[in-house]
């Protein structure tokens, strides 16, 4: 460490305990309000109740606007916008539009010149990202300079929303809680809307998340926070504002399924300790370890690992030899299974290992490849079904539409027409059936059509469910079908699903007609480019990696000299890595004995 760099510590930070450390560094001064009905109120620790009078809101409000607006938003946001940014916290995503919505139904027409031809721009891209679709919301707010911005929305969206409100092209979000965590979104004034997120009350972490939103550095020399509330949570919110941060503990504790065994098969896959003495000194280090005095009151650390091994060994992860043996103790060393080391590679939750592997065993039995709804069925998160409520009547809708082979897969997974019919029909249903299966063939009916439809907008309106949230699907899945194809590998008995898996994982990546995908693998072209090259006459991989840049340039729409070189570049060596790919299988072929001369000749052939 440096001298400066340790002056600098000494200076602004201040131990206050082994693990705790409170810092003095404020970059920017933060000025917390409270505005109850009309009054604005400053916090105070000083003051005798935490809070001293500040201002009167005045501000000329109509009688519609007043039955509108009854929290007096409008008021509080045109004070700052749009020479300023601000930031309006909701406790709900269905809130935040409503609220921008509202907020410029009573904004004054000027807002509508403030940077015109860049929202103009802005509605255009997000148009060319969405296949020609824009969100209604949106489409009326943005000429105002303001746009909502929660989990619904896709990454595409909510990446062009920030950039154009980080460079003030929007001056205005209304938001959840969500983006005080992770996206640098610094406003010169943030508003609380309620101190709830959701239905559950502000915790002092939170509150301080959202509050530290306010302020620019380097931009601004200040910034404010005005939590809206009612009379009746004064009392709450001034002990909100006035207790310390709640405390940080090791997430280990929460879910010893998640995360102590997770770690000791880790530990043991890796090799890093593979008998309880060094399982337990690795276990002693870690922030739980640390902690234990505090979190651990029936059990001690020690056994809560021999237990956690114990489990471990029981469903078959784990295998324990004997290292020694005396009168006193065993000593025994531990090895990963089989099992084991299929859910170590491939990163499964220890909790549904058993339930994927039953899962894939059963599909083994009559797996059903005429469509793809089996293997996606098979590739769905378990995580995302247990949390997913299926909107009946389009289960319904959807089932009754399904091929033969499709019906034939929902048959082998114990899901029937008539029971999905009685439950959109509100009838009761007396036969038991998985309800975690039953939610988890929804999710694949959605993946499945966007598989079939490549357009998150029509299947966001076929099963009435928020882009973001579909996107995000996508993204799980995608990423779960990697991690049950590393699963596979490891286990011999399910070779089937290997080349399977490879094509299905890349589906599900991309996301796009199955011609595009060999373009998609270039680096730098997204699904919008590759339609392009692929309507220009580059169809394969061999025809961009032998493509001319200048002709490129000439044929395809807004690409820079630089992107065509870099796409040509990437292709030429996505192209050699194949080439070497297959000249290693050849090679490996070609020293097989010679009782297998069909499969080396076939294979040259392929090369």
């Amino acid at each position: 460490m440096s001298k400066t760099y340790k002056s600098f510590f000494k200076q602004n930070i201040t131990p206050v305990s082994l693990d705790q450390y409170v810092s003095k560094i404020c970059t920017v001064e933060l000025k917390e309000y409270l505005k109850i009905n009309d009054i604005v109120y400053e916090v105070d620790s000083k003051a005798e109740n935490g809070m001293t009078f500040s201002r009167l809101l005045n501000y000329k409000y109509s009688d519609t606007l007043k039955k509108m607006d009854p929290d007096y938003l409008v008021a509080l946001v045109t004070e700052v916008i749009p020479n300023y940014s601000c930031l309006v916290f909701c406790p709900t995503k269905k809130n935040c539009e409503n609220v921008a919505e509202m907020i410029c139904r009573f904004l004054s027409k000027d807002y509508l010149k403030h940077r015109e031809k860049e929202k103009h721009e802005l509605i255009k891209n997000l148009k060319n990202i969405s296949s020609g679709n824009l969100c209604p919301v949106l489409k009326h707010t943005i000429p105002f300079g303001v746009a909502y911005h929660h989990s619904g929305l896709t990454s595409d969206e909510r990446k062009l929303l920030e950039e154009a409100y980080s460079i003030g092209v929007l001056c205005l979000f209304t938001c959840t809680s969500t983006l005080a965590a992770g996206v640098n979104l610094p406003a010169r004034r943030v508003i609380l809307r309620a101190p709830y997120v959701a239905k559950e009350f502000l915790k002092r972490n939170q509150y301080q998340q959202m509050i530290g939103r306010a302020g620019r550095a380097g931009i601004d020399t200040m910034g404010e926070s005005i939590l809206i509330l009612q009379e009746k949570d004064k009392q709450q919110v001034l002990e909100l504002i006035s207790r310390p941060p709640e405390n940080c503990y090791s997430c280990l504790v929460q879910e010893f399924t998640k995360g102590i065994q997770t770690l000791c098969l880790s530990l043991i896959g890796l090799k890093v300790a593979t008998n309880l003495d060094d399982i337990c000194h690795f276990m002693n280090g870690t922030f739980f370890g640390v902690q234990q005095k505090i979190l651990l009151k029936e059990k001690n650390l020690l056994e809560i690992t021999v237990e956690s091994l114990r489990h471990l060994t029981e469903k078959g992860l784990l295998q324990k030899d004997t290292l020694f043996k005396s009168k006193e103790e065993h000593q025994y060393n531990f090895h990963i299974t089989k099992l084991g080391r299929a859910s170590f590679k491939g990163t499964i939750d220890l909790a549904y290992c058993d339930i994927l592997y039953r899962d894939l065993k059963k599909g083994l039995e009559g797996l059903v490849l005429e469509s793809l709804l089996h293997l996606i069925y098979l590739t769905t998160p378990y995580d995302l079904a247990f949390q997913c409520v299926p909107d009946w009547m389009i289960y319904f809708r959807q089932f009754s539409q399904l091929s033969p082979a499709e019906q034939n897969v929902a048959a082998l997974l114990g899901v029937s027409e008539s029971f999905i019919w009685k439950k959109a029909s509100g009838q009761a249903v007396k036969k038991k059936v998985d309800k975690d299966v039953v939610n988890r063939l929804y999710l694949s009916f959605v993946l499945y059509t966007l598989l079939k439809e490549t357009n998150i907008w029509r299947v966001s309106e076929k099963f009435n469910l928020p882009r973001g949230y579909i996107q995000n699907l996508l993204t799980g899945a995608a990423s779960f079908s990697a991690c049950v194809l590393h699963f596979c590998e490891e286990l011999e008995e399910f070779w089937v699903y290997r080349a399977l898996l490879v094509e299905l994982t890349k589906k599900l990546t991309y996301c796009v007609k199955a011609e595009l995908i060999p373009l998609m693998e270039v680096t730098g072209v997204l699904e919008g480019r590759a339609k392009q090259l692929y309507n220009a006459g580059y169809k394969s991989l061999v025809h961009l990696a032998n493509a001319n840049p200048e002709v490129l340039i000439r044929t395809i729409d807004h690409l820079s000299r630089h992107q065509a070189k870099k796409i040509v570049s990437s292709a030429k060596m996505l192209l050699h890595e194949k080439a070497e790919a297959l000249q290693e299988e050849v090679e490996e072929l070609l020293r097989l004995p010679s009782d297998f001369p069909g499969i080396v000749s076939s294979s040259i052939e392929k090369a």
